[in-house]
């Protein structure tokens, strides 16, 4: 073998495949420097933005500031004022610690440092284009540190063509140091976007007040504090009242030691204790801060820092837990839930019936039973409609809690050998009949009834078939809003008194982006000054709908796409998220009319077999099936 083969790489080329690990995108950038203002000890800081960071990044502090050889240290990988040694990675007080962040946003930008100690006179600049220091000046400065990042990744181009659009790293942006406010409510955050003002935190060291600078006054008004202490370990925070839940994760914060991270296991600790309190596929909204020993958690887990892992991982559940559920309760959010027992003999029904049966749950006076469904409403009959409250999509079967009856159902799937499951000597000579298409065969359904409110049962030629009404109606509303708005547009209800609405700085950023694709759904939406937006109308069919709260819940679950999916939010999301939230729900119950109505208009559309998400919308269960289920085949 020739020798020469392995080479030390250069510290630069090094930094960059470091910067790729720290520095993902202007979001990642602005939040490490943020984090070593903080550490610095700055009670305000400043960022300015152009293109939503790509461009140009400035931050600055009013903390500690560096002398100048420590300004030149500080650029060096691995150069750290906050750790000595090794040991020191189990007794981390602060934000950053590896001394990495600086070296790799320098080498992959063109980055300025203006810092001054505030026992120094002077302060020093110095300037680095790519990892490489240029030069290094006095600079008449006040106390504190200036770092501007220009023309992020304009030397690694596979970086920066991953980028997304102003918006959407804005709005990443916004994220993070949103985070970083709420754990340091003292510490005054402002983000200047080109000349708008995008986001301010208080700083006065109220956590609701930070919280709200997030959020919204009126999300924070609807948050309870928890609290639960033991040895070496505190938590604390906020969590929303059940009544008051979002489509998504996305306000779900966990903090360890001040630290914003992501936790699976505080998210399960979290939705655990409202397990029994809010339907599936919502989820509350909870701040929750972790104090622990810093010897039972390992923060040098990833190298951005947002993973941890616990030495006792099960106390730090069963403590987060614990706190949430003691809030709840001592708030009077309880639930109220009494066993009725089913009229059975059958060995079936005795193993369904392990569980007790769900009733309305109380909070305060008000009842809760859209939360719940009956596990035995099966009704073969008309049901007269009403006026159901809006309560959420049903996103899965596990919802519902309707007993399941396991039916084998059997169907050829084509192999590289034939069709599986026939032996080849059966195989017809003939190719099989071209089946009739779907929406033919729909027409032939008779609708018999509803099960669970959810389910439309209907006899068809061949068996039985279920449909799932909502995602049915999905379908139906989502071809109208896709053909409507190409040709005589949406019909809408025009409202008497318009209506304003509040959003956080990510749904109002979100909003302004595709204020045109919701008018081309059939929602007026205009801006109406910072978060604020005013709705002058709406699509026709939720004239008698809460169409406030479906707006928000659609602009949350848009928001959690772009955010916790890492999606960008296109126009067919908006359109396919109208159609979501406008559908007849999972729980409304219709009459058989209504039922066959919605048959004869999903047999129009073009694709009767998914709804928009990619979700069946029927399951059929031929007679032969069923004769094998009670043998007679």
């Amino acid at each position: 073998m020739a020798d020469g083969r392995i080479v030390l790489l250069d510290e630069n080329t090094a930094n960059r495949i470091a910067a790729g690990e720290v520095v993902e995108r202007p979001a990642s950038a602005v939040k490490e420097l943020v984090e070593n203002a903080i550490d610095a000890g700055a009670t305000v800081i400043q960022v300015a933005l152009e293109e939503g960071g790509k461009r140009r990044i400035v931050v600055s502090d009013n903390g500690f500031g560096m002398n100048r050889t420590d300004a030149i240290m500080a650029l060096q990988r691995h150069a750290t004022s906050k750790i000595r040694s090794a040991d020191d990675l189990f007794a981390i007080h602060t934000l950053g610690f590896r001394g990495e962040a600086l070296p790799s946003i320098a080498s992959v930008s063109r980055f300025s440092l203006l810092s001054r100690a505030q026992e120094d006179e002077v302060g020093s600049l110095l300037n680095v284009e790519g990892g490489d220091l240029l030069d290094v000046s006095d600079a008449a400065v006040s106390a504190g540190t200036t770092i501007e990042v220009a023309d992020l990744f304009f030397n690694t181009p596979a970086r920066l063509k991953f980028l997304k659009s102003t918006s959407a790293e804005m709005a990443r942006v916004l994220d993070a140091l949103g985070n970083l406010s709420i754990a340091y409510p003292h510490v005054s955050i402002r983000v200047q976007h080109g000349n708008v003002t995008s986001f301010t935190s208080p700083g006065t060291g109220e956590p609701l007040a930070a919280i709200a600078a997030v959020w919204g006054r009126e999300a924070a008004r609807k948050l309870i504090p928890i609290s639960n202490e033991s040895p070496g370990l505190s938590i604390s925070g906020f969590v929303s009242t059940p009544d008051v839940t979002r489509p998504g994760r996305s306000h779900e914060l966990f903090f360890v030691n001040k630290r914003p991270i992501k936790s699976r296991l505080l998210a399960h600790a979290l939705e655990d204790a409202f397990r029994a309190l809010t339907p599936d596929s919502r989820f509350p909204l909870a701040t929750v801060f972790v104090e622990v020993n810093p010897d039972m958690v390992d923060v040098n887990v990833h190298p951005t820092k947002t993973e941890v892992k616990f030495t006792r991982d099960g106390e730090v559940h069963h403590a987060v837990s614990q706190a949430i559920k003691g809030a709840l309760l001592r708030y009077g959010i309880v639930p109220t839930a009494t066993a009725v027992p089913m009229q059975s003999n059958s060995g079936m029904d005795a193993l369904i019936d392990q569980r007790p049966s769900e009733q309305p749950l109380l909070f305060g006076n008000e009842s809760r039973d859209s939360a719940f469904l009956s596990r035995d409403a099966f009704t073969l009959a008309s049901v007269q409609p009403s006026d159901a409250d809006y309560s959420g999509e049903a996103e899965s079967q596990a919802e519902l809690d309707l007993p399941t009856l396991i039916v084998p159902l059997t169907a050829p799937v084509l192999g590289s050998g034939g069709i599986v499951g026939i032996p080849e000597d059966t195989l017809p000579l003939q190719p099989p009949p071209q089946p009739r298409p779907f929406a033919e065969r729909l027409r032939e359904f008779t609708v018999l009834g509803q099960a669970q409110n959810t389910y439309i049962i209907a006899l068809t030629p061949d068996g039985l078939a279920v449909i799932d009404q909502h995602v049915a109606h999905e379908r139906v509303l989502y071809e109208r809003l896709t053909v409507k708005r190409f040709s005589m547009g949406i019909p809408v209800q025009r409202l008497a008194i318009p209506l304003t609405v509040s959003m956080s700085k990510r749904e109002a950023l979100l909003l302004l982006e595709h204020c045109d694709s919701f008018a081309q759904s059939g929602w007026e939406i205009s801006p109406f000054g910072g978060e604020s937006f005013v709705v002058r109308a709406i699509p026709a069919v939720l004239a008698n709908k809460q169409y406030e709260r479906i707006l928000k819940d659609m602009i949350e679950e848009l928001v959690n796409q772009s955010i916790s999916r890492k999606l960008l939010v296109q126009r067919d999301h908006v359109t396919i998220t109208n159609a979501c939230k406008m559908a007849v729900k999972a729980g409304d119950p219709l009459t058989i009319p209504e039922m066959t109505a919605l048959l004869e208009q999903l047999a129009e559309t073009e694709n009767p077999y998914l709804c928009p998400h990619g979700r069946p919308i029927v399951v059929t269960i031929g007679f032969g099936d069923i004769d094998k289920l009670f043998k007679r085949a």
